[in-house]
């Protein structure tokens, strides 16, 4: 049998497959969210896509993070790519029956939050044990050019096929490219982690495992700041990008080749910024690339973004917003994946990601109602904040959604500031050990 690929070359094999991947994901994405608002014409329909995808993910996911240190990391990769194209099925016969509703994502949207729970843990601990800890920020930074280099391809992809193969054929198209990520996972060999002392304490039922994630981190203050830093920062990154879709396509009266130009810079920038990542390694003080990044990505991707009233404005911003994020996240997953042993970093990638996200359904929930029965009405001429603001961001649809834009981009930035003021968080880095400064402990032998 051919031996299978591992290291930085085996990963990089496996970022192929999911570049391959998204971009049936992200043209999927594309196309539905046209659907969806040329059916309803609301910024909450969007929204709520996106809450209905959240929920059962951060719910499920110190469960799934216990699945996923207790099996194999490659088999966990394997059914989380198999539930999103199950999804994907499901859609497609919908639609080619005439019978998909909005409501119908919402259901495919639960389902591809619990497959997700899966995926994000498995894909990050699996970078702990197939590449070297001197990788790991260029490891991520695969990763995150995959995800932005299928947003360049997605959108103007979806905006050219809708014309020719109309819904069907994109979704068709989705389901044949999940192919992609599956034979580049058989081709590489995903170690499994040695045992560590704190693989050890983990041990217990599956319910006591999951705790274990959230135990972990409150026993580390700086562990703990960090993930704050995100519960807040996408507590109100949230109520802003939830809309975003909705306030350009109702600044252009629906226009599908806006949105997608807007998308096409944000990959772009993404993929640059993925490159950057890859290439460079991210800064030498990791936490001054999650913190500024905070800064940066809140001032580019939501305060002038909501700003900004015309597609090349948009863009721009959306541009160099998604150019920093690869640096924000690939800097924070480096400094996790250097503190926490890798055998227990499904547990405790699964507790922070519920720590970050926790909030996050909740803004998703608010944006769109405040959005659609406030701030538009409001922001409409004559409206009662259309004096106040429309100096800044405009006048009538769509300068609703664009203040909150604004407002949501300004606390983000605040969040970001924030966390200078916190030692446990601005000396992260110094304060937590690695964890190969821990002896490892080998498993003990089982009693015959």
């Amino acid at each position: 049998m051919r031996a299978q690929l591992t290291g930085l070359k085996g990963f990089t094999l496996v970022a192929f497959g999911q570049l391959v991947s998204l971009v049936g994901s992200g043209m999927s994405q594309f196309a539905l969210t046209i659907w969806a608002f040329e059916k309803t014409g609301l910024a909450t329909s969007l929204a709520l896509m996106g809450f209905f995808y959240m929920v059962p993910l951060i719910l499920i996911s110190p469960l799934a993070g216990a699945w996923v240190d207790r099996g194999s990391r490659k088999l966990m990769m394997m059914v989380s790519d198999l539930g999103a194209a199950v999804g994907t099925l499901a859609v497609f016969l919908l639609y080619l029956s005439g019978n998909l509703e909005i409501w119908h994502l919402y259901v495919v949207g639960v389902l591809n939050g619990l497959t997700s729970a899966f995926q994000w843990p498995a894909y990050s601990a699996a970078i702990s044990t197939m590449v070297d800890k001197k990788d790991y920020a260029r490891a991520n930074g695969l990763l995150s050019l995959a995800e932005s280099a299928s947003g360049i391809g997605a959108p103007i992809l979806a905006g050219i096929l809708l014309g020719l193969v109309g819904l069907r054929g994109i979704l068709l198209l989705d389901l044949l490219t999940f192919a992609a990520a599956f034979t580049t996972l058989m081709l590489v060999h995903v170690p499994q982690p040695k045992q560590s002392a704190a693989g050890r304490e983990s041990r217990g039922g599956l319910l006591a495992e999951a705790l274990y994630g959230f135990r972990f981190i409150f026993a580390r203050p700086s562990l703990l700041g960090l993930q704050t830093v995100f519960l807040l920062g996408n507590l109100v990154a949230n109520l802003g990008s939830a809309i975003m879709a909705a306030m350009i396509l109702a600044r252009t009266a629906s226009s599908e080749t806006a949105l997608a130009t807007v998308q096409s810079a944000a990959g772009v920038g993404g993929v640059l910024g993925g490159v950057l990542l890859s290439t460079w390694g991210g800064p030498r003080r990791k936490v001054h690339g999650v913190l500024l990044g905070w800064v940066l990505s809140s001032f580019f991707g939501s305060v002038l973004l909501g700003l900004g009233q015309s597609v090349w404005v948009w863009a721009a911003c959306a541009f160099i917003f998604a150019l920093i994020v690869p640096i924000l996240n690939g800097s924070n997953q480096a400094i996790w994946q250097a503190k926490v042993p890798p055998d227990v970093q499904g547990k405790v990638f699964a507790a922070r990601r519920m720590i970050a996200w926790v909030a996050g359904p909740l803004a998703m929930l608010v944006a769109g109602p405040l959005a659609d029965r406030v701030l538009t009405p409001a922001m409409m001429p004559g409206g009662a904040l259309a004096g106040v603001f429309g100096g800044l961001v405009g006048v009538g649809p769509g300068a609703g959604m664009a203040l909150l834009l604004v407002i949501s981009g300004l606390l983000g930035m605040m969040v970001g500031f924030g966390g200078y003021f916190f030692r446990v968080v601005r000396e992260a880095e110094d304060l937590v050990p690695d964890h190969d400064h821990t002896p490892e402990v080998r498993a003990e032998p089982v009693a015959s």
